[in-house]
């Protein structure tokens, strides 16, 4: 334990960080492009990734409070935030990469890692390609269980899709677009419940830069038929990973029915689903959302992780095939 907490030591000294302070705003370069990331706390380390069009902001409601107790490290994804835009790999694997190289940087071994939406795909794909860097797994409202998407963003997904996001920048444009999102959430439907998240996210892509990165790493995932990739071939890799799935029941963007089919291709995880909530269960309901993410934690050992481990399970034939897109992923 004295190692363990002296090696945590050197790592927040290395960070600057002290426990409770919230979250700061920093900035590492990694290959030539700065990268953004939010740090606070002190204590093992959890990283939280948020999804398509959002950044690191998107936890500071539960952020401060997972911080009394454990090392918080929530990245701008490339392309997204306060990290630059350049024209480079927006694949889920690339950003697992940028994550494995950030945290490389920073001098963190291991992590729990915490993925909402598309940052639920980028979770999964790290603990894939990393999987003696992943100690547990927290996918939220995760993409890439099957096809099915909002057509919000299949439509975002078709040539033009740049004319579109600038249109809604215009004030006659925003205002018709604001009518329509009142209309969906006076009628309760799934989509409305996210109705402020999602014009969040239209306001987070200002400019040509912004908007060009979001559509690169849309198309990545998504085109008009829906998702195009799928996270379900590997999923019987996760077997002694401690996985954690958070769903909203009313979620418009990727429906429940994917928690289920995750949760059945996912042997021993637990899935968790906030009846009231859309998309974002995180938002709708901060404490149950730490509460659960703490006792997760306190409640199962890190993942142990061994070569001939990894090499008699990809040896071992997947089970039974589930309803698939195609060929690890989110929206």
């Amino acid at each position: 334990m004295a190692v363990r907490d002296s090696r945590r030591a050197r790592v927040d000294d290395r960070l600057g960080v002290v426990p409770p302070r919230g979250s700061e705003l920093r900035y590492r370069t990694v290959h030539g492009y700065r990268r953004a990331f939010r740090v606070a706390g002190s204590g093992s380390a959890v990283v939280l990734v948020h999804g398509i069009g959002d950044s690191s902001a998107t936890w500071e409601g539960v952020l401060p409070a997972l911080a009394r107790r454990h090392l918080v490290i929530a990245p701008d994804l490339l392309g997204h935030g306060h990290s630059d835009k350049p024209r480079a790999d927006y694949s889920v694997a690339g950003y697992a990469n940028g994550i494995r190289d950030l945290l490389g940087v920073l001098g963190v071994q291991r992590a729990t890692l915490v993925g909402h939406s598309l940052g639920g795909g980028v979770a999964m794909q790290f603990a894939y390609q990393f999987p003696e860097r992943t100690e547990r797994l927290v996918l939220v409202g995760t993409g890439g269980a099957g096809p099915d998407v909002t057509p919000l963003l299949r439509a975002v997904s078709l040539p033009g899709a740049q004319t579109l996001l600038a249109a809604l920048q215009l004030p006659t444009v925003r205002w018709q677009a604001g009518l329509v999102i009142d209309t969906l959430r006076m009628l309760g439907t799934d989509l409305g419940r996210d109705a402020t998240d999602l014009v969040r996210l239209v306001d987070a892509l200002p400019d040509a830069t912004a908007r060009s990165a979001f559509i690169r790493t849309l198309r990545a995932v998504v085109d008009w038929r829906g998702q195009v990739v799928t996270m379900l071939d590997r999923c019987y890799l996760t077997r002694g990973m401690p996985t954690l799935l958070v769903w909203g029941g009313r979620d418009g963007v990727v429906p429940v029915e994917h928690a289920h089919t995750v949760h059945r291709a996912m042997p021993g995880s637990r899935l968790e689903i906030f009846d009231d909530a859309g998309h974002f269960p995180f938002h709708t309901d901060p404490p149950r959302f730490v509460r659960l993410l703490e006792e997760f934690v306190d409640s199962t050992e890190p993942a142990r992780w061994s070569p001939e481990q990894w090499r008699q399970l990809l040896r071992c034939p997947p089970p039974a095939q589930l309803d698939r897109p195609g060929p690890v992923s989110a929206t």
